[in-house]
């Protein structure tokens, strides 16, 4: 470990506390974390309900801990979105170029979908979505494709209200609604959506896979509402399912035997 003056005790302890997790030991429990750290059960329980409450650890039904979502994020999400960014430039770019409309590359963070590549065309129609852009998931159709590795228990964590905000009258109002689409969504193979997040702005999304066979990005094509009459919305849907499937490859994902 490094020397420095500027160690910081409390975050050191959490930063080695989540270092005793790893392959072939995915659960510890409490006192043998507090003998491995030398530290006091009180001290060793005070980080466990901490890192417990940022849920980079959860309590598993036996009473001991695991690595939690947030670390699962932290090593998953933000490098797999880093490596979708690099490769799914080069085909959201041909995608735009082939169908003249805007595509974007988003990831999932929480409840928000985070726009992490856009291809916008020289026509005078372009999306106002921007790099970096963040927008609720469950009013949009990227949000629905992110969140199909969900199940209900994960949806309510994140979706605890009632009523669920509404843009538009076409955005889903209730985790119930939400679940319905992303259900049709998944047995379809892509999400489709008719001003469901702004007025006059129309959208698809497919998902792309990692070599996990989980969703690892959601790629889109936004058009204006005027112009996706049924047969303009199949071409467009086929075109982001095989742009999605490229970009998945890419990723190494692999169909199930």
């Amino acid at each position: 470990m490094i020397k420095t003056p500027y160690l910081v005790p409390g975050l050191e302890r959490g930063l080695r506390l989540l270092q005793l997790f790893r392959p072939g030991r995915a659960e510890i429990g409490a006192p043998d974390i507090a003998r491995e750290l030398e530290l006091p059960r009180t001290t060793a329980f005070r980080l466990l309900q901490t890192l417990e409450a940022l849920e980079f650890v959860e309590r598993t039904s036996a009473g001991a801990f695991r690595l939690g979502p947030a670390v699962l994020r932290l090593g998953f999400d933000l490098v797999s979105s880093l490596d979708v960014s690099e490769r799914g430039a080069e085909v959201l770019d041909r995608l735009c170029r082939e169908t003249g409309e805007s595509t974007q590359l988003a990831t999932l963070d929480g409840r928000d979908i985070v726009v992490v590549v856009k291809k916008t065309p020289s026509s005078a129609f372009a999306s106002n979505v921007q790099v970096g852009t963040r927008m609720p998931a469950h009013a949009t159709v990227v949000g629905r494709i992110l969140l199909q590795d969900h199940d209900t228990a994960a949806l309510r964590r994140l979706f605890p209200e009632k009523q669920l905000r509404a843009f538009t009258p076409q955005t889903p109002k209730t985790l119930a609604e939400l679940e319905r689409l992303i259900a049709q969504d998944r047995e379809r193979g892509y999400a489709v959506s008719e001003s469901g997040y702004e007025n006059s702005i129309s959208a698809l999304a497919a998902p792309v896979r990692n070599h996990e066979r989980r969703v690892a990005a959601a790629l889109s094509i936004i058009v204006p509402r005027q112009r996706f009459e049924p047969k303009r919305r199949d071409e467009l849907a086929q075109r982001a399912i095989g742009a999605a499937a490229e970009l998945s490859r890419r990723l190494s994902y692999r169909e199930a035997a």
